[in-house]
């Protein structure tokens, strides 16, 4: 019983994804009414009817109170998370009691991001976004939602099953003689050829990285390129797999295998008790399962894969996709870039991000929406004359950039018409001497301003305009040289490559010096990435931990503990330890400077309970902490780490203390992971 919508403030549905049973409750609710061929517009209507009254009181709210109601629960125990993002209202719904308000707020605001990663500054204008979410032609409109629920489908089983999106960090694939040899290939024969060839159409590969599932084998980016945000590339990780979907199973060995290989053998670990004979003899104690670590070169060693043929990519129509990109003269949100997904075989994929040749274009429409941003705020507030235009960049400075932008444009576009009679009317108002100047009734110039510059940005990044015989893109031909170069490469890796990446780092090599540790995760929030032993759960996987309900148990408990830190932390506590039956559960966050050494503590803010989710995809939490941190550490470079440890309850509370400090010490030692 889940949903999500979003819808403007008339109560129209731009948006919505449920799962099987809500569907079907809402259709016996109002009746299917579908006839032939008219089965989405049928459940549309169902939908807005549901939701009307909700949409039209929250509307009412803000209109005569200026707040309103954020979530609540209803009789039937279904829980809603609203939250207003300009003039769209997102909200998500659970009925039968699997998420949280936690959770659908989170899942709020990674719908949210994956719209700003496919629309870019189209989302700051309400009416143009209604316009791309809600295509007046209903197949369009139908395969936009499909591919916008498939976005969310994805998202949702990949934070239920793997630990980077759990935590919402990078996991590298720990083997530093292949990565580095991979990010050499990258760099040298891959990303150069691309970029020196005549069939890449202007377009420039900017990053190239190897994906292994979720997992990062190698990432490299051209020296004139920006650093790629974390919260990006887990945007783009999450569309490689829409796109090209990881089935772990289909890799696995057959059942008799792992039977054969998880439960004897002189090279099998148990704790806190001996092994048995068989596997069919596990031991419990008074009910509580016992923790089986399988040794992973045994278990790689009998591993046998399973190769199947791949779909071909399309060429012809790489992702349009919109990205942070970081300048000398600043930050630049959601600049378009194209992304060529190809994959090399079943979980393995090369993606590779281009800049376009109209990027500055995108630059020079933030720096405009930027200024028009700030004249509306001040104006807002009350302050008029010279008072409003203070600032960098003031509307001022950026006239006559203005003037030359659009004159650059040409006046054939009709969007560039439409921007160049407002901002006539705009300069007449403000800048003449017979205009009202900087007061109030200004504002509704700034905000059509806004409206004006996103629909050339829509035009120039959204809408295929252009001669058809005009390549755009990489060409076809390129697309397959590059993948035939990455498979070459990787050709008789590839086996080895599935099996590692679900068994990345183990936990047998740390039982000897942390006795009693069962499982943990490290973060560098500076990076992005993390460290964690595997827990690969299915029907026909083992882990170390075992199979079925132990491994479950344990991992049902890590989810726990990373959404209890999360709560203690949004409200300012940055060490958390408590007992939890058998387990003894550990939370720290921390501060380094570059040479290691350990910062000071200092009062952590507390957020309210309607804040973002804490996290680095849909809203980067650790960014503005780092930098709420770093005011008291001019011209150092301050890194943020975490740690989170489970032990068992036996180990004295001394001892867990001591495990945690030298596992912090020993995981980001460069010896160890030379690559993070």
């Amino acid at each position: 019983m889940k949903c999500l919508i979003i819808a403007s403030e008339s109560a129209e549905v731009l948006f919505h994804w449920t799962d099987p049973e809500f569907q079907q409750n809402v259709q016996e609710q109002y009746g299917s009414g579908q006839e032939e061929g008219q089965g989405l517009p049928a459940f549309e209507d169902s939908i807005s009817t549901l939701f009307a009254p909700i949409i039209i009181s929250c509307s009412t709210l803000v209109d005569r109170l200026g707040d309103s109601y954020t979530c609540f629960t209803t009789e039937n125990s279904h829980t809603y998370v609203l939250h207003q993002f300009d003039e769209c209202l997102y909200i998500a719904v659970n009925g039968d009691g699997e998420e949280e308000e936690d959770d659908l707020r989170r899942k709020i605001y990674v719908m949210k991001k994956m719209i700003e990663v496919l629309f870019g500054m189209v989302t700051l204008s309400g009416n143009l976004l209604r316009k791309e979410l809600r295509p007046q032609d209903t197949e369009q409109r139908a395969r936009l939602w499909k591919h916008l629920q498939g976005l969310l489908d994805t998202y949702g089983l990949l934070r239920e099953s793997d630990q980077s999106f759990l935590v919402e960090a990078v996991e590298r694939l720990i083997h530093p003689t292949l990565c580095e040899q991979c990010i050499e290939f990258l760099e040298r024969r891959l990303v150069q050829q691309l970029n020196s060839s005549v069939e890449r159409a202007g377009e420039e590969v900017h990053h190239a990285f190897i994906l292994v599932h979720t997992k990062l084998l190698a990432f490299y980016s051209s020296r004139n390129a920006s650093t790629l945000a974390t919260s990006d590339l887990l945007a783009l990780i999450i569309m490689a797999q829409h796109l090209y979907p990881s089935n772990m199973d289909l890799d696995d060995p057959g059942s008799e295998d792992i039977e054969s290989t998880s439960g004897s053998g002189p090279e099998s670990f148990y704790t806190p008790e001996p092994s048995p004979t068989s596997s069919s003899e596990r031991p419990t104690r008074d009910g509580t399962p016992v923790f089986e670590f399988v040794d992973p070169d045994i278990q790689m060693a009998e591993d046998s894969l399973q190769t199947l043929e791949v779909p071909s990519p399309d060429p012809s129509t790489p992702c349009r996709v919109f990205l942070e990109v970081s300048h000398k003269e600043g930050l630049y949100p959601m600049m378009p870039h194209s992304m060529y997904c190809l994959p090399l075989w079943p979980g393995i994929t090369l993606v590779l991000l281009t800049k376009i040749p109209t990027s500055a274009v995108a630059m020079s429409v933030y720096t405009f929406l930027e200024a028009f941003a700030k004249l509306e705020k001040r104006l807002s507030e009350g302050q008029e004359g010279s008072s409003a235009t203070r600032g960098q960049p003031t509307i001022h400075d950026i006239r006559g950039k203005l003037d030359k932008f659009i004159k650059a444009l040409g006046a054939s576009e009709v969007q560039s018409a439409q921007l160049q009679n407002v901002w006539t009317e705009f300069k007449n108002r403000a800048f003449s001497r017979g205009g009202p100047g900087f007061n109030k009734d200004l504002i509704p110039w700034c905000k059509n301003m806004k409206t004006q510059l996103c629909g050339v940005y829509r035009q120039c990044f959204l809408i295929d305009s252009g001669a058809a015989n005009v390549p755009r893109r990489l060409s076809s031909s390129l697309q397959e040289r590059a993948q035939a170069m990455v498979q070459e490469k990787l050709i008789d890796w590839k086996d080895f490559l599935l099996v590692k990446s679900k068994r990345n780092i183990t936990m047998v090599s740390y039982l000897e010096d942390f006795p009693g540790l069962i499982h943990f995760i490290c973060v560098d929030r500076s990076s992005g990435q993390m460290i964690a032993p595997s827990l690969s759960i299915s029907e026909r996987t083992t882990s170390e931990l075992g199979k079925g309900p132990v491994a479950q148990f344990i991992k049902n408990k890590v989810w726990n503990l990373v959404g209890t830190s999360r709560r203690y932390l949004q409200k300012g506590y940055s060490t958390v330890t408590l007992r939890d039956g058998d387990f003894y559960f550990c939370y720290f966050l921390w501060f380094e400077n570059e040479t290691g050494y350990k910062l000071e503590a200092v009062d952590m803010p507390v957020l309210p309970d309607d804040s973002a989710p804490i996290g680095m995809l849909a809203w980067d939490y650790y960014r503005k902490l780092l930098r709420y941190y770093s005011k008291n550490h001019q011209g150092e470079v301050v890194k943020c780490y975490e740690l989170l440890t489970v032990h068992l309850g036996v180990i004295p509370s001394d001892i867990i203390l001591q495990h945690c400090r030298q596992l912090a010490s020993k995981l980001w030692e460069p010896s160890r992971n030379p690559l993070l």
